[in-house]
């Protein structure tokens, strides 16, 4: 009997691939040679969660990779961990690190997917962290190092990433507060930390051009689409603030090659606003500008978009890390505050279920960027707590399976209305070590028992190959 509902095909050629990252589910994080993370000492100091053993994927990769090939998959996300290559963040590199990746990206190759290499993501090294993280101008050189090296080195990878959601991570350090070194609207910081994680992206990509290599190169935003929560003018122009801020600065810098005056409007109204300031030093746009027509892809990650009303008070949040049903909340002082429309569901983790948010973004991103080629939807899925299966019992995962095909859906739509979108990346591949969430929040194809590191499947894993034979 037949899984499928809404998308009952997928286009020729289509990429069809599920996501990781390598913080999240390498474990391994003191082995062999590998230096620590930002996230290292702070998770063992707030004593909640530890990133070991993770989803064992350092020891385990062929076994979720071959489980990824039985299940119709022909590519797979995978970030490499700067600090195996460079425990320190620059210096000699630790040649087990390296053996280790080119493990790996022969099995992936071996097993018929191609891998799409994260350079960055949110994982920086400790000693950079140390020093200001991206809001230190040299640390930007010695990214620029690392990912020379890796471009040298790992010449079998063909599709280069070079930072995944540079909003998330400005956002989630300095903005929201819930990753280190945990700031709470400190908006020179997070709107600083964009702009020049934008200047790496762009050197980066300027460089693996110099360097004339065969592959392909881009970055990956996560685009959440502000809506207004009516049509007051009030609440518009708060949603036109909280959208510069969260999208369209990043999409300007990185497909315009600058940063529009509408854009610059929005973003210096928000920083009077908070008695914050941006500096953009000489040289930066000339950066910018040569890399927005060299970029080959775009990584899209969706899950979410969000609904804004004005706001004019302090600004407050509070950060829902549990599963913990109605209990986040965002007002951000002179921009605006979330809030839930009626009719519109949402996920344990306050997330809005909302897929034609990303059929917007399609849109949005096709008509407005001209530099913007291809994109690959590169996350995108739902976090549900879920209980281990009976032994030889499909776990079953209804909700998520309407959630995805909703959102393959809306994409199919998109590109039916000529938006070049190519492929589709589901967050995630496997259950795996969630951040500030820690481990109840799941989004796997595959479940796994993180005690005994036992792989079950679920039944999101059988409609994806369903559909994955549609593939000619």
């Amino acid at each position: 009997m037949s899984l499928l509902n809404r998308v009952k095909s997928l286009p020729k050629d289509f990429v069809w691939g599920g996501a990781t990252a390598a913080y999240q589910v390498e474990g391994s994080t003191k082995v062999a040679g590998k230096g620590k993370t930002m996230w290292d000492d702070y998770l063992k100091a707030q004593g909640r969660f530890s990133p070991d053993p993770a989803s064992d994927f350092y020891n385990r990769y062929p076994e979720d990779i071959e489980l990824s090939r039985k299940y119709g998959l022909n590519s797979i996300r995978v970030s490499i961990a700067w600090t195996r290559i460079f425990p320190e963040g620059y210096g000699k590199p630790n040649q087990e690190g390296v053996a280790y990746y080119h493990r790996l990206f022969k099995e992936c190759l071996d097993q018929g997917l191609e891998p799409y290499v994260s350079l960055h993501h949110f994982d920086s090294p400790q000693t950079l962290f140390e020093n200001g993280d991206w809001l230190n101008r040299k640390n930007i050189d010695y990214f620029v190092d690392y990912a020379e090296f890796c471009f040298k080195e790992f010449t079998e990878v063909k599709n280069w990433f070079t930072i995944n959601e540079l909003i998330s991570l400005a956002y989630s350090q300095y903005i929201q507060g819930n990753f280190p070194p945990n700031h709470h609207f400190d908006v020179t910081s997070g709107i600083q930390a964009q702009h020049n994680e934008l200047v790496a992206h762009a050197r980066v990509v300027n460089l693996y051009k110099k360097l004339g290599l065969p592959g392909r190169i881009g970055l990956i935003h996560v685009i959440q689409p502000i809506y207004p929560i009516d049509d007051t003018p009030e609440n518009v122009h708060a949603a036109k603030l909280q959208d510069a801020f969260m999208n369209k600065f990043l999409l300007d810098g990185t497909f315009l090659g600058y940063y529009s005056d509408d854009t610059m409007e929005s973003i210096n109204e928000i920083l009077r606003l908070n008695d914050a300031h941006l500096e953009i030093e000489d040289g930066d746009l000339d950066i910018l500008a040569k890399a927005a027509p060299q970029n080959d892809f775009f990584g899209m990650n969706y899950y979410q978009n969000q609904f804004i009303k004005a706001y004019h008070g302090e600004s407050t949040n509070s950060f829902n890390g549990t599963g913990d049903k109605g209990t986040s909340s965002f007002k951000f002082k002179g921009v605006g505050e979330a809030v839930k429309k009626e009719g519109v569901p949402t996920t344990d983790w306050d997330w809005n279920i909302y897929p034609e948010g990303l059929y917007d973004s399609l849109k949005r991103v096709s008509r407005d960027y001209p530099n913007c080629k291809t994109i690959y939807i590169t996350e995108n899925g739902l976090g549900m707590k879920e209980e281990k299966p009976a032994e030889g019992e499909i776990l079953a995962d209804d909700k998520r399976i309407d959630y995805i095909d909703q959102h393959i859906e809306a994409i199919l739509r998109a590109r039916d209305e000529g938006v070049d979108v190519q492929g589709y990346f589901v967050w995630s591949l496997q259950d795996q070590f969630s951040w500030a969430n820690g481990y109840n929040k799941r989004y796997g194809l595959f479940f796994i028992d993180f005690e005994t590191q036992k792989r079950y499947i679920k039944k999101s894993a059988l409609w994806f190959k369903e559909l994955a034979d549609t593939i000619k």
